[in-house]
């Protein structure tokens, strides 16, 4: 299926309520009410009494779809409209990135570099901004968020980041503004009263070490939010994410939200791990001694699926490795990333003729993955992985 073919929004819409529908709505809800520390919830106990109670992550659907930036296969991603339409079809958690501004607020994007995702570039008045600068060791040329205010960030407009995947998305370039994280707050405020359920959040730490050095530390900032809109005890309805295993461990003094690692590649080793000469990887950390070291200060991981079922010589899916029972075994859940429809996206016994924008075979890779035992799936098609989910929930109760 090319692109331009594609189902209507409304058609994923109703799709991907009908599979929260079929997940139990009701089990969305979390209270945030304070509790034992959240370093406490990964026992087997409190875990079976925190999902009767319907409190907690613990509460939540598994699998749980975590809607990737937002819808963002749809919608350009980290904006409101974004946002909005994965909620609307159903996500049971909807992702945040942060970065900050030069006036230290915290705003939505998945990269400090906005030359990508904004029209910066078309606004003579910010040319002088454009610069050169080495982010977490790359080199990168363009308008970076920590050069500019709140209010001038505010002046841009949005639009699709891939635009040759996904050309229908650049019909919304323009629509939407570079969201404050305060306002996403309080969306998810709004949306949470007239749904009468919680909207739960998944929000990431971007750059940490590379901001902290900048006088602009993300943690401090986060953890002030987090309290004045009660997002700050164990059983509140967000999830705190970052590749820097400081960068939870700072929260985790400070907050008593859950927490996840994110974990790349396995030969990966996380910035902050460079620049405090640890010469761990990603490999050391998806051990069992790594990951009881996580589970310390975390309740999950979010590794790529790559570290779930590798992927063999010809880009093909082959046998999974042990990292989720060995998560499981430590009480860590997982949230691998990321799913997405495109053939460009999938594994290539997944991919459907030639076209790389094209849709592949998307429930069958969502089938293979889910079938690992994965807690959860970050999906930039929520409506697929909805559907996906839903198919594999009635599977296993039957």
């Amino acid at each position: 299926m090319t692109q331009g073919s594609r189902t209507s929004p409304a058609r994923r819409t109703v799709l991907g309520a009908a599979g929260a529908a079929v997940l139990g709505s009701a089990a969305l809800g979390a209270t945030g009410a304070s509790g034992a520390h959240a370093a406490t919830l990964g026992s087997a106990p409190d875990a079976a009494a925190d999902r009767a109670a319907g409190r907690g992550y613990r509460s939540l659907p598994v699998p749980t779809v975590i809607a990737h930036r937002g819808a963002s296969g749809y919608r350009p991603e980290h904006t409101l409209g974004s946002y909005q339409l994965a909620l609307d079809m159903g996500a049971h958690v909807i992702e945040q990135d942060l970065v900050p501004t030069k006036d230290g607020h915290l705003v939505c994007r998945h990269e400090n570099d906005i030359t990508g995702t904004t029209d910066v570039a078309d606004h003579p008045e910010f040319a002088s901004r454009k610069t050169a600068k080495s982010v977490d060791g790359v080199s990168l040329t363009g308008w970076f968020t920590e050069d500019f205010t709140l209010a001038e960030l505010k002046t841009l407009r949005t639009k699709e980041r891939i635009p040759a995947v996904r050309q229908e998305n650049t019909l919304y370039d323009g629509r939407w503004e570079i969201p404050s994280f305060e306002e996403v707050l309080r969306w998810a405020e709004q949306e949470g009263r007239r749904r009468g359920r919680a909207v739960w959040l998944h929000v990431e730490t971007k750059h940490p070490t590379y901001f902290r050095e900048l006088g602009l530390g993300l943690e401090e900032r986060l953890a002030r939010l987090l309290r004045r809109y009660g997002r700050h005890r164990a059983h509140s309805p967000v999830f705190l994410q970052s590749f820097e295993p400081s960068s939870i461990q700072r929260l985790a003094k400070l907050v008593d939200s859950p927490r996840v690692v994110l974990l790349s590649a396995a030969s990966s080793r996380p910035w902050d791990f460079v620049k405090a000469g640890d010469p761990r990887t990603v490999a050391d950390l998806v051990t069992p001694e790594g990951l009881a070291w996580i589970a310390s200060y975390a309740q999950g991981i979010g590794p790529t699926l790559d570290l779930v079922i590798p992927k063999d010589a010809t880009g093909k899916l082959g046998s999974p490795t042990t990292l989720v029972r060995d998560a499981h075994a430590q009480g860590l859940i997982l949230h691998p990333y990321t799913h997405r429809n495109e053939n460009s996206f999938l594994p290539a016994d997944f991919r459907r003729g030639t076209d790389p924008t094209a849709y592949g075979d998307s429930f069958g890779a969502l089938k293979t993955y889910l079938a690992t035992g994965i807690d959860g799936i970050f999906s930039d098609n929520t409506d697929t992985a909805l559907l996906a989910a839903a198919d594999f929930a009635g599977r296993t109760e039957n």
